[in-house]
């Protein structure tokens, strides 16, 4: 769980902005949007072997310019 504790004074703002970066650095919106549906250990295994192809193909795409 993310904490922020007000500091002297800072405005609610700023509290704000510490509190969003504290929240994107741990990581916590993405996981859960990655667990908001269920996927399984195999369909996952297939999303990531067509992400590393893609990958693969764009960094050969690269090197030929």
């Amino acid at each position: 769980m993310t904490v922020v504790v007000l500091r002297n004074g800072e405005s609610q703002e700023q509290l704000l902005k510490r509190f969003r970066k504290k929240v994107v650095k741990s990581g916590v919106l993405s996981t859960v949007r990655r667990k908001r549906w269920f996927v399984s250990k195999s369909e996952q295994r297939r999303i990531e072997r067509k992400k590393a192809i893609r990958r693969l193909k764009r960094r050969q795409a690269k090197r030929r310019r």
